[in-house]
């Protein structure tokens, strides 16, 4: 990996979610085995069949490296779970998802570190902050008001914003639109694949953070650098 510097006028941060300043595990561990009871409707066969389409390790309350819930959105693996579920795809069946997503994801939402504390220094540094995700906007919404981050963030952007999803860089392009900056200027923190080919197709500095449920040997090559976790973010950006 060819660690490169990060910008020297560096104007804002954006952040993926999950795995990077939310837990994936602790939060959708629980909080999708919750969803999947709940859509399946007391049908144990169809719940079976979602826990195999998602491939969720039930023991073990998590996702398996391979599932397409770990960096995907309701739109990706929403096909599966609609043929999983004996009816057909549609944006209803979205709706309902993420509706059910939202509610318990806020109630099992576990954070990675401090969060707060970091973007409330971070505001105190002059910078934006943004946050992309392949989540809807409004879980995004909610569990940022629930860590008690929405008054620092400026820009929220999930898989149904309008500026389509990850690895495509609409989201963080919008970003950039709105608020007048530079990719130049710009760095984008997260924990997957997705988040380093949108940072990348978008022009801006891919910071990769190692705390979320899938580490590649892929994912350190092609990010510009990688640090732990955000509890490392400043020291990065100090050094």
């Amino acid at each position: 990996m060819t660690i490169r510097r990060p910008p020297a006028e560096l104007r804002a941060v954006l952040f993926d979610k999950d795995g990077t300043f939310v837990d994936f595990d602790r939060t959708w561990g629980p909080a999708a085995l919750a969803v999947m009871r709940g859509m399946a409707n007391g049908d144990e066969a169809k719940l079976g069949r979602l826990v195999e389409v998602s491939h969720y390790d039930l023991a073990n309350l998590r996702f398996m490296p391979s599932s397409p819930l770990v960096a995907g959105s309701s739109a990706d693996y929403g096909p599966r779970w609609a043929e999983a579920l004996g009816v057909p795809f549609s944006s209803a069946l979205t709706d309902e998802m993420d509706r059910r997503f939202v509610a318990e994801g806020l109630a099992a939402l576990a954070p990675l570190g401090d969060p707060k504390a970091l973007f409330t220094r971070l505001k105190a540094r002059g910078l934006l902050i943004g946050i992309v995700t392949n989540d809807s906007e409004t879980g995004a919404r909610s569990q940022c008001r629930a860590l008690g981050l929405d008054g620092h963030v400026d820009f929220f952007a999930g898989w149904d914003s309008g500026h389509g999803r990850k690895p495509a860089p609409g989201q963080i392009a919008a970003f950039i639109d709105r608020h007048n900056v530079l990719p130049i200027e710009t760095l984008m923190v997260g924990d997957s694949l997705h988040d380093v080919h949108a940072a990348r197709a978008a022009g801006v500095f891919a910071l990769g953070v190692t705390s979320g449920p899938i580490v590649a040997e892929s994912f350190h090559a092609a990010c510009d650098a990688v640090i732990a976790s955000i509890n490392d973010l400043e020291a990065f950006l100090d050094d």
